[in-house]
């Protein structure tokens, strides 16, 4: 396990506790004890995570201690067993997680979108389309420099099947592999390239020390469904690792799903500019969030 977790403890969520100083209910408390959460790169380096996980070690007297990963490699460290839950944004992947049976209990936590940023003189002259696919052929077909995570990452995994969409199978010296964060692949455009796939709370974080635009927007500006970008929260299945802190996940993931982390969520702004839009509430029941998106019952279970 990472530093910080204590494999086996015991965990009580009293319902009735009193303050230290015997004073009146504080409501619920977990004491001395420490999730790992393995989460993405945009969700750390926007500071939204440190802003929902506050709330939820004074409620509890916890620690969450947050590990900022790609996708890929935060889904590897909960299948080593050495992280409690995972936040990530890459559907595909974390129903592999969760049909090997590392996974359980997996939550739709919130959106935001990709979008396609490059330099201001625009050189493959993609700026204003609507169409993603296009966009990328013609950065192909006129060599523009391309910047890519090339880290595993949900980001990666996106930016794979728009080339894949847009036919684009060879790759020369314009495509550009950082195998770096998103914070980082930003800055080396701003420095050497001339476009990046970013998703948008991470290219607004940075907005104010960059030189770089927008070319393509996604949904949220009116832009193609197809760079969509949902977030989902997941525990590690215990059944896999007995000593992970499966109880305090689960509280952790219902504190994040629920009306408290909703608008914390809802409520975070960089220069004015909401990042993330949580989805967890709502009138509608969406029981395709629990299971892998291309599970169907098997005649056995009819």
């Amino acid at each position: 396990m990472l530093a910080g977790i204590g494999g086996g403890a015991t965990i009580g969520l009293a319902g009735c506790t009193s303050s230290s100083d015997g004073g009146d209910d504080d409501g619920p408390e977990i004491s001395g004890e420490t999730i790992t959460l393995t989460t993405t790169t945009s969700t750390y380096d926007t500071g939204l995570i440190d802003e929902l996980n506050a709330p939820f070690e004074d409620r509890y007297g916890v620690t969450v201690d947050t590990v900022s990963q790609g996708t890929g490699a935060a889904l590897e460290t909960g299948r080593s067993g050495d992280s409690d839950v995972v936040m990530v944004h890459a559907r595909s992947l974390e129903d592999e997680f969760i049909e090997e049976g590392y996974g359980v209990n997996r939550r739709d936590v919130m959106f935001n979108d990709f979008v396609v940023v490059g330099t201001s003189d625009d050189p493959a002259g993609i700026g204003g389309g609507d169409d993603v696919e296009a966009a990328f052929a013609t950065i192909a077909e006129e060599g523009a420099t391309f910047v890519s995570r090339g880290d595993d990452s949900g980001t990666h995994a996106k930016e794979l099947e728009l080339w894949d969409a847009a036919g684009v199978d060879e790759f020369g010296e314009w495509y550009q592999e950082a195998g770096q964060g998103m914070s980082e692949v930003i800055m080396q455009v701003g420095q050497t390239g001339d476009y990046t796939l970013a998703d948008r709370g991470s290219f607004l974080s940075m907005q104010s020390e960059i030189d770089l635009e927008i070319h393509v927007e996604g949904p949220i500006e009116g832009g193609p469904e197809l760079l969509a970008n949902p977030y989902g929260i997941v525990a590690v299945n215990p059944g896999a690792h007995d000593d992970v802190e499966y109880d305090l996940s689960m509280a952790y993931i219902g504190y994040l799903t629920g009306p408290e982390g909703r608008e914390i969520i809802e409520e975070y702004t960089l220069e004015g500019e909401q990042l993330f839009f949580p989805e967890a509430i709502s009138e509608e029941p969406n029981f395709q969030q629990y299971v892998p998106e291309d599970w169907a019952p098997s005649e056995a279970d009819d």
